[in-house]
């Protein structure tokens, strides 16, 4: 019987990946509105991620042009940043956007909750 085992992952390996909190996924994704979530990053980088993909709502044509003509995900999130100015997390949120995500209703949700975390902050 031949064992095989997985390679450990190492910190090095996670050091400049970056994830997109579950929350952002919760609003994008449409989850339910008395359904209680627990924030798992802080307002500000929320309002950051939001108002990326605010931007790329506005430009929807040209982002799925340049994410389709991107030979794998990092040469596409390179491109994202470049076409929009946005951050790295930014364009990894764009990136996590499915088709149905540049719909109308997707745009609202995250219009408000941009709204609410902006109102928040002000305060």
């Amino acid at each position: 019987m031949t064992m095989t085992y997985a390679l450990p992952i190492t910190r090095r390996a996670n050091r400049n990946r970056h994830t997109v909190p579950t929350l952002w996924r919760q609003v994008v994704g449409g989850a339910a509105k008395d359904e209680q979530v627990e924030p798992d990053r802080s307002a500000y980088t929320q309002l950051e991620i939001y108002e990326g993909v605010l931007t790329a709502f506005e430009r929807r044509t040209e982002v799925l042009r340049t994410i389709e003509g991107a030979s794998d995900r990092l040469t596409a999130a390179f491109r994202v940043r470049q076409l929009l100015g946005v951050s790295q997390l930014q364009a990894t949120a764009i990136l996590e956007l499915q088709a149905q995500g540049f719909s109308i209703a997707s745009r609202d949700r995250v219009a408000h909750r941009a709204a609410e975390l902006r109102a928040a902050l002000a305060h």
